[in-house]
């Protein structure tokens, strides 16, 4: 380990008295502080720098900062939640590599986690801190302006930061009154979504707290709450990021067919395999595979799929042997798979295998102003993708789609909003641009127009009662019909409801 360092053993001797010295310490706060001093000493760095994740692992936050061999108090909040515009700190912890550079003054690399510095930081090294089940839980990073080499440390500090890392749990176990570090939530467009609403705000930090683990997850919720999406988001920002993401429909094969689509077969295991041909699950080494539609996954497959989570083998079809995969595996279903269990047509064991951390998707009708927010989004990128202008909205068309209950979710936002841009000719999206699937038949047809006008007249009631038993108060009125204010509004000037109408 020391071999290469111009004095190994003085080395040896100062790494031993090191490890002496952190025993002394009471708490995890002057654990890191005396680390931190000693990572910079040992090798010989003007800076070192320890990060550790929160306990959601979304917030990466400095901890211990040494700077010209005096421990700083640290001023700087914690890295952006996700902590994934720092592609050094993103990749060495993500990756669990050690992350050696010489030329970091050569402008490649950003690094702006740094201190700020007479001279420009040139050599810099990144260390992963595990804990004892080998989970990355920090960083230390040691820098210098100067040309060091710093890969002969690397070694020697991750494994003094794993015995830090150990101690510092210890300590935090037998200090009772310590509150645990609470996990941040995460800023409100985490991970690539979109929406501020509090269901999405609570998704996005159950998100943070499987991000970086190796569990199974299942998504469920209503079609078109997008799920795909969410898988997506897992696997760019979690620690697979640099290999494939794979999706295959359960519902788009027939049972044969998905099993050889997933497991693979060899040469001759049925007629017209002519050749060995790779599986989803092989193809997917090291990344992400999401079987979407899992609820549409045959019983005996369902089997087969049971013991690929269990035990992290496959056998392609017409082979005898099986082999090892690594692969994240994510199931989405829009179905109740609890409800199928109790019927039996999905397997009460893959169902609590699968479940292991589930995450339900918000329908859109429950995310409040996230519909105003992804309409914006989808315009602009219809427009983006047709060349044009962006375009602006009428507040006849925010209320339009604010008033809408949106049975189809987002996907049925988008094919409105993206049909919407292609009727729109001027610069402004109208309401009359958006059209419900209830409004493509003629009025007039079997009576539909009389039966609409009633309707008409009974909601236009029901909101005047309502609103004469609060006093005229819209929020109030509002908060008991269970809409927004601005849904009734809507309501209220689409019926021609007139406010003066209250003293009748």
């Amino acid at each position: 380990m020391f071999a290469h360092l111009a004095q190994p053993l003085a080395y040896a001797e100062q790494l031993l008295q090191a490890i002496a010295g952190l025993a002394q310490f009471a708490t995890p706060s002057r654990l890191l502080g005396e680390f931190a001093l000693l990572a910079a000493r040992l090798s010989d760095s003007e800076v070192a720098q320890v990060y550790l994740l929160d306990a959601g692992h979304s917030q990466l936050a400095l901890s211990a900062e040494c700077l010209h061999g005096t421990l700083q108090v640290p001023q700087r909040a914690g890295l952006a939640a996700d902590y994934h515009g720092e592609q050094i700190l993103q990749f060495s912890l993500c990756q669990n590599q050690v992350m050696c550079l010489d030329t970091l003054d050569e402008g490649v690399y950003q690094s702006g986690f740094l201190p700020q510095c007479a001279a420009a930081w040139r050599a810099l090294l990144c260390i992963p801190l595990t804990a004892e089940a080998g989970v990355v839980e920090g960083l230390l990073v040691c820098a210098s302006p100067r040309r060091v080499e710093l890969h002969g440390y690397a070694e020697s500090l991750r494994l003094l930061g794993a015995s830090v890392m150990a101690q510092a749990a210890l300590l935090r176990k037998v200090q009772p009154g310590r509150p645990a570090p609470a996990a941040a939530l995460p800023v409100a467009n985490g991970y690539g979504l979109i929406g501020t609403s509090t269901p999405m705000r609570s998704m996005y930090q159950l998100i943070g707290k499987v991000l970086h683990s190796p569990y199974t997850i299942l998504l469920t919720g209503e079609t078109g709450t997008g799920k795909e999406v969410v898988a997506r988001a897992l696997h760019e920002y979690g620690p697979r990021r640099s290999k494939k993401f794979i999706v295959q429909n359960c519902a788009a094969f027939p049972e044969d067919l998905l099993e050889s689509e997933l497991f693979g077969y060899r040469k001759g295991a049925f007629t017209g395999a002519d050749r060995d041909r790779q599986g989803l699950f092989d193809a997917a080494q090291g990344g992400t595979l999401l079987l979407d539609e899992i609820g549409d996954m045959p019983l005996s497959l369902q089997a087969k799929l049971l013991r690929v989570l269990q035990e992290g083998e496959i056998r392609p079809l017409g082979s005898t042997d099986t082999h090892s995969i690594d692969v994240r595996i994510i199931a989405a279903t829009h179905r109740d798979l609890a409800a199928m269990v109790a019927q039996g047509t999905f397997r009460e064991d893959l169902y609590y295998r699968l479940a292991q951390f589930p995450i339900e998707l918000p329908a859109l009708r429950q995310r409040g102003a996230d519909v105003l927010a992804l309409a914006r989004h989808f315009s602009d990128k219809a427009c983006a993708f047709l060349g044009r202008e962006p375009l602006g909205w009428s507040p006849a068309a925010l209320g339009r789609l604010a008033g809408h209950a949106f049975p189809g979710n987002v996907r049925e936002l988008k094919g409105m909003v993206e049909r919407a841009v292609l009727l729109c000719e001027g610069s402004e999206l109208l309401a009359g641009h958006f059209h419900y699937g209830d409004e493509r038949a003629s009025d007039a047809e079997d009576g539909s127009a009389y039966l609409r006008d009633y309707l008409g007249r009974v909601e236009r009631a029901y909101l005047l009662s309502c609103l004469r038993r609060n006093g005229g108060n819209q929020t109030l009125s509002a908060r008991e019909l269970g809409l927004p204010r601005r849904t009734l509004l809507y309501r209220l000037g689409r019926l021609n409801v007139d406010l003066s109408e209250l003293q009748e």
